[in-house]
């Protein structure tokens, strides 16, 4: 039973915390080259827990171009526990996401089904969203985002050199301010038995945060995210690493 809980609690975190997670598998024709721009791609990680428990299932990530600089940004996750699909419609605007249509559904074994939509109405200024059944309205600030494109705009900005990253994103019905901070540009992590040179990234829950949540980048290959660690409270963790990755140039 425990077991049990402990998995469907790391499904929750896989689809609430996918913090930069695939988002940071976007990747340009130069890595070098600073300029924000989109790549279509495809990337899969697997997650594990403390000791080293595996989940039997995958997390898939992908970036489509449906033309006219109007993109789908997608998140999918299938396990024994539940099956995640997400995504997010949003044109790509002045180096900017531009969220357009939000979608996420989480359905599974003994786990109470969620669901949320949002739809955002940038000519009248509205977004409009149903949470767990519930509608609500919400008046658009500048720079507004979704739970999921906020993902894809910080590896944008962390391709472009920003160290400290604040979004605005719209959730559950209302507005949630989150902060990430590169905290060591030159930190090593073992990818594959190689070591690599990486970024170093983790959220701003604050000096009084028992949760911790730390992520590991590649900047030299499109900015790639290897491995991402979750702390919680009571001292278990919870693990993504990568295992393929397609990007398209």
């Amino acid at each position: 039973m425990n077991t049990l809980r402990a998995s469907k609690r790391i499904v929750s975190w896989l689809a609430g915390l996918w913090f930069g997670l695939a988002a940071l598998t976007v990747a340009a024709a130069d890595t070098q080259d600073t300029t924000p721009a989109l790549f279509p791609h495809e990337a899969t990680y697997s997650a594990s827990m403390s000791k080293g428990i595996s989940l039997s299932g995958a997390g898939t990530r992908s970036l489509t171009d449906q033309g006219n600089n109007v993109w789908l940004y997608r998140t999918q996750v299938r396990s024994f526990i539940a099956d995640i699909d997400e995504s997010v419609v949003l044109l790509w605007e002045d180096d900017r996401v531009v969220p357009l249509r939000y979608r996420y559904s989480l359905k599974g074994l003994m786990i109470r089904n969620r669901e949320q939509s949002i739809d955002f109405d940038w000519q009248a200024g509205i977004a409009k969203g149903k949470y767990r059944g519930k509608s609500f309205e919400l008046e658009l600030e500048d720079g507004a985002l979704d739970p999921l494109g906020f993902q894809l705009q910080m590896h944008q900005d962390l391709k472009a050199g920003k160290r400290a990253l604040t979004y605005n994103i719209i959730d559950k019905g209302r507005y949630n301010e989150d902060h990430f901070t590169v905290v060591d540009d030159d930190s090593t992590i073992n990818a594959n038995g190689t070591a690599k040179q990486t970024l170093k990234v983790e959220k701003d829950r604050g000096e009084d945060a028992k949760r911790q949540t730390l992520m590991w980048i590649d900047p030299n290959q499109g900015h790639l995210l290897l491995r991402l660690l979750q702390v919680e409270p009571d001292g278990s963790e919870y693990e993504l690493k990568l295992k393929e990755a397609t990007i398209q140039d």
